[in-house]
């Protein structure tokens, strides 16, 4: 069971990123995946999570509208399109898979995490 979430780095605020969640196909298959992001002595917070199928979406407040979530279950990847960044989004993100087909915004309902991916946002 295997995560690897890329695609970090730094970027101005007002930038885009895109992250990308590799994994492997005993991970991916009927599960929900969703991204959280943490930074330090924060708690780890809920960021966006995607179905199973793709079909159902949701976001936090914070950043609806800015990002969006997919997958593509042929090649096994799920990514998080990060548009109008701002300073507040600077954290670590990491994916997850759920236990569900839907996911769910708590992270203790999902199993599997990878290695974060540091997203620095500068003004």
């Amino acid at each position: 069971v295997q995560l690897q979430a890329s695609g970090g780095g730094l970027v101005q605020a007002g930038g885009s990123l895109r992250l990308s969640c590799a994994a492997s196909r005993r991970t991916f298959s009927n599960n929900a995946m969703g991204w959280f992001r943490q930074t330090p002595g924060k708690e780890r917070e809920f960021v966006a999570r995607i179905g199973w199928r793709g079909g159902t979406t949701d976001y936090a407040d914070s950043v609806k509208g800015r990002f969006i979530i997919s997958r593509d279950n042929a090649k096994n990847m799920v990514y998080l399109q990060m548009n109008s960044l701002k300073t507040e989004d600077t954290a670590v993100y990491t994916c997850a898979a759920n236990l569900g087909p839907f996911g769910s915004r708590s992270s203790g309902t999902y199993k599997y995490w990878g290695q974060g991916t540091q997203v620095t946002v500068s003004s």
